[in-house]
């Protein structure tokens, strides 16, 4: 059976590109490393990808010089977690207020991991966890 090694990308689409890439740079210090009118590519700590789409912009095949990408779309708030270290829960926590981003929620984890809810600028629910979330992690 073959292995998997990662997930490597993630995608939120989004109805504003520009209002998300704002959220997404200031809020969540993510450095884009591919911006277009179509999408934004974040590197997350160099351990994968987060892609923001326009909701309803991917519904045709894009040709690029290395061969099609078939047509994708999501709708609805999704979820999306962010693992963090435990040390840096506070200094998260106060950044998020800082910026005026609510926080909806937190939760402690039977393993000991924490967890931090808050909305992106499309409603998306974030999360920050820390180590003991789950097995592994």
């Amino acid at each position: 059976m073959p292995r998997l090694s990662a997930i490597l990308e993630t995608v939120l689409y989004v109805s504003d590109l520009d209002r998300a890439a704002a959220f997404y740079e200031t809020i969540m210090c993510l450095p884009a490393i591919h911006v277009d009118g179509r999408m934004r590519a974040y590197d997350v700590a160099g351990r994968g990808v987060l892609l923001l789409f326009v909701q309803g912009g991917t519904l045709e095949p894009v040709e690029t010089p290395g061969g099609m990408i078939p047509p994708h779309d999501g709708s609805g708030p999704l979820h999306v977690a962010f693992a963090i270290e435990s040390a840096q829960l506070s200094a998260w926590k106060a950044h998020l207020l800082a910026h005026d981003v609510v926080i909806e929620s937190t939760t402690e984890w039977p393993r000991g991991g924490q967890s931090v809810y808050f909305r992106d600028s499309d409603g998306h629910l974030l999360e920050l966890a820390t180590p003991g979330l789950w097995k592994g992690y």
